[in-house]
């Protein structure tokens, strides 16, 4: 039998748990796994592109566990009343080969995705910052907000979406939970006396949802909208200012920001950072830039949080997902019924 955590018993464990807890704990998984990242096996996405969306694996593995997850990302579905994007993972024992959790990646996703900016808030942005800018009200806003407070402490939003419905939802639901939200009236209104900027569209076209102008020194930039060929959200004006940190620069050329410069543009490369053998953010004046793709050792820590902390209790079920004969050579007895122990010679 297989453990399986399915939506709804992640929302009651996330429930249970609390937002703040998790994504506190999951930066910190996130970090551990960053810090060995030259055990994990890495990859870019495998990745299928149709007009109107993307279908992805993302597979790693760090010797001891092998990880997957499966995600889209369709801009167009939440006209239809569809998720822009959907996930399921699998966390298997590679000394088996057998899966040893199955979980909804939906919820998941935006989990890990916030714990990584939270992460990289850490290293990068100024230490003294005190307010944050959001640009794009979504379905991973208020995630980003909380885990960029559990880092930071920061309590002070500015958000513009270009839907007034989604910046009206993230007021509803940020505020009961003691944050100080502005609407602005544009990006640049957002970003004005901001400390940290998150942008966070899901247009699936070169963008451009934040200029040069809008950029002062001492920002830091949590740029995690771009996730595709084809697909980013910052003038180009503003990489060549800043010091950009990427996940894997082999996918992030691909996909990220910086697939608008030239293929030899100088980024570092985050877990250096992390692990203490580049520096991070090394003057207030500086501009950083976490150019974020997502990155499959990033959903292997999530899973692998998941599974620490649901294995075996009310938060996760069996499922019966692999066949298992009493003789491991007779799967054949085994599909018609007539399996049965082998006797004793």
């Amino acid at each position: 039998m297989v453990r399986f955590v399915g939506v709804q018993n992640a929302v009651r464990w996330i429930q249970a748990t609390g937002l703040e807890t998790i994504l506190g704990e999951l930066s910190e998984y996130v970090a551990d796994d960053y810090r060995r990242w030259e055990s994990f096996d890495k990859s870019p996405r495998v990745a299928n592109h149709s007009p109107i969306g993307v279908i992805e694996l993302m597979p790693t593995s760090d010797g001891h566990l092998y990880g997957f997850k499966y995600v889209n990302g369709h801009p167009s579905n939440p006209s239809r009343g569809l998720q822009t994007v959907t996930a399921f993972g699998v966390l298997s024992d590679v000394a088996s080969g057998y899966p040893l959790l199955v979980a909804e990646m939906t919820l998941l996703t935006a989990l890990r995705t916030a714990a990584t900016s939270a992460m990289a808030a850490k290293h990068l942005a100024r230490r003294d910052s005190t307010t944050m800018a959001m640009i794009g009200a979504g379905t991973q806003a208020e995630f980003q907000a909380i885990a960029v407070r559990e880092t930071l402490g920061i309590r002070t939003l500015r958000v513009f979406d270009t839907d007034p419905l989604a910046s009206a939802k993230l007021v509803r639901n940020l505020t009961p939970l003691g944050f100080d939200v502005y609407v602005a009236s544009d990006s640049a209104d957002a970003v004005a006396g901001a400390d940290v900027i998150t942008t966070c569209t899901a247009d699936k076209a070169n963008a451009t949802v934040l200029t040069d102008d809008m950029v002062q020194p001492g920002v830091h930039i949590n740029a995690i909208g771009g996730d595709c060929p084809g697909k980013t959200e910052l003038d180009a004006a503003i990489l060549r200012r800043a010091d950009v940190f990427v996940e894997f620069p082999e996918q992030t050329r691909i996909e990220g920001e910086i697939q608008q410069v030239e293929s030899d543009f100088a980024v570092t490369e985050l877990w250096q950072v992390v692990s203490g053998t580049t520096a991070g953010r090394a003057s207030a004046e500086q501009i950083t830039v976490f150019d974020s793709v997502g990155f499959a050792i990033e959903d292997f820590s999530v899973l692998r949080y998941l599974h620490d902390k649901t294995n075996h209790s009310a938060f996760s079920i069996d499922i019966d997902l692999v066949a298992d004969p009493d003789d491991p050579k007779d799967l054949f007895g085994f599909a018609q019924g007539s399996d049965a122990p082998v006797p004793a010679l």
